[in-house]
């Protein structure tokens, strides 16, 4: 594999996260994030909690899904069960849902949370690299 797509509903939390994690595991790599919906600015504590970890995301913006990209890319990976895509019958790649840790939903919030969710796409990415 060469080049994923990383997508979330508002592409300023999950799917950056997992864009900067790819960048910085598979430099080599062409990686991208979109959004189905996407909001207006990234999420300060994903940046923050991917910063720790020697990533940046710090210069994204949130942006919808490229028709084009989804096409040609090798790997298009969902994260989370809200977002909603299809790939196109034309498609090179393969799609993939990554229903990734949601710690809020066992009370956890703040910076432990994105911490949590932090480690968990960071497990997935690494898999995905060595795959």
């Amino acid at each position: 594999m060469s080049s994923v797509l990383f997508i979330c509903v508002g592409n300023g939390g999950k799917s950056q996260m997992a864009a900067a994690l790819a960048a910085k595991h598979a430099p080599g790599w062409e990686v991208h994030s979109a959004g189905t919906k996407p909001g207006s600015r990234l999420n300060t504590e994903s940046v923050a909690a991917i910063a720790e970890v020697g990533a940046d995301m710090s210069g994204g913006t949130p942006k919808g899904v490229d028709e084009e990209l989804l096409r040609r890319v090798d790997h298009v990976i969902i994260l989370g069960a809200d977002a909603q895509l299809e790939l196109p019958a034309d498609a090179a790649g393969e799609l993939e849902r990554w229903v990734t840790d949601e710690p809020s939903e066992r009370g956890i919030t703040g910076m432990e949370r994105m911490r949590l969710v932090r480690d968990d796409i960071d497990a997935r990415v690494q898999a995905l690299v060595t795959e």
